[in-house]
């Protein structure tokens, strides 16, 4: 008989041992029964939940997203008007997406994005919804927000690679992104 109300315990003990099953091999070269045994349980009971492995990562990359998203509501709530900008490059440098697994994770759903088109459709919802967030912050600030909006979405991700790659943390990055973000308001 099921123990009513464990599914939800069971998934995000499946989504956090994929995150940290990804995060320890560095790759997706990981199997469901590795990260069903972090779990604590059966890896028939994962393939209920999820599917296969490239489910379970997808559905693991959904809740960083969601923390994501939840991150930079919060930021953006607390930000006055003139200051969304600012707000929405530090919620993007916020610490908990540097965690080591976090970082691997988000490596690995870039890559898996090239060629699993439900990553890549996913990864495209990311894009477009921070794409959105700078137009709007930047709306009154530029002649050019869109042209401004790529330009700094592109620096977002290439600092947070740089800073994900280097192991180093993100001191200082957010503050950086931002003085060239104003720059580049400037020229266009």
């Amino acid at each position: 008989m099921p123990k009513i109300g464990q599914e939800p315990i069971r998934r995000a003990a499946l989504l956090a041992a994929t995150v940290a099953e990804v995060g320890e091999a560095g790759s997706l070269d990981v199997t469901v029964s590795r990260i069903a045994r972090r779990a604590g349980m059966s890896s028939a009971l994962a393939h209920h939940y999820f599917g296969g492995k490239v489910q379970i990562f997808l559905a693991a990359m959904r809740h960083i997203l969601t923390e994501y998203g939840t991150e930079v509501r919060a930021a953006l709530a607390k930000a006055p008007q003139d200051r969304r900008l600012e707000a929405l490059i530090a919620a993007n440098f916020a610490e908990s997406f540097f965690q080591p697994e976090t970082v691997s994770a988000w490596l690995n759903f870039y890559v898996l994005a090239l060629r699993e088109p439900e990553a890549a459709r996913l990864l495209q919802v990311y894009q477009r919804r921070l794409h959105s967030n700078l137009v709007h912050a930047l709306r009154g600030r530029t002649e050019a927000p869109e042209v401004v909006a790529d330009r700094i979405a592109a620096l977002i991700d290439g600092v947070y690679l740089r800073a994900a790659l280097s192991g180093q943390g993100v001191s200082g990055a957010a503050q950086n992104v931002t003085e060239t973000a104003h720059a580049l308001m400037r020229t266009q």
